[in-house]
């Protein structure tokens, strides 16, 4: 198994399951005890727990890394309003990459055009 992940409630539980068939430990809010209600600091305090990368469309993760450094990890998606099949055509184009950044990176900027370390 490779990274484990944490995908936020903005996101689609099909992006889960595309990382999982790729071989990743991921989780989606779902699937946590408040589901799509859980708090961002409770996403955060279990991806620092865990060290999970959170994948999220929502700037409020980005701006906690700038001031806090948390959450452990995080894909900052910047697609904007695109189906779920683009968004998994997107994740699959790039998931080599992305892999390989991560390593060495803690926040990625992604979208249809682009990856960019951000930290």
């Amino acid at each position: 198994m490779r990274s484990v992940d944490t995908v936020d409630a903005q996101l689609p539980k099909s992006l889960a399951e595309f990382l999982r068939e790729k071989g990743f430990d991921v989780i989606h809010t779902l699937e946590l005890p408040n589901r799509n209600a859980t708090k961002d600091s409770e996403i955060r305090l279990l991806s620092n727990q865990e060290k999970r990368i959170v994948i999220s469309k929502d700037a409020d993760f980005y701006d906690s890394y700038a001031s806090r450094q948390e959450p452990y990890k995080l894909v900052y998606l910047t697609v904007g309003n695109v189906t779920n099949k683009e968004l998994l055509q997107i994740f699959d184009n790039n998931l080599i990459h992305l892999t390989a950044i991560l390593e060495r990176s803690s926040v990625v900027e992604m979208n249809q055009h682009f990856l960019i370390t951000l930290f």
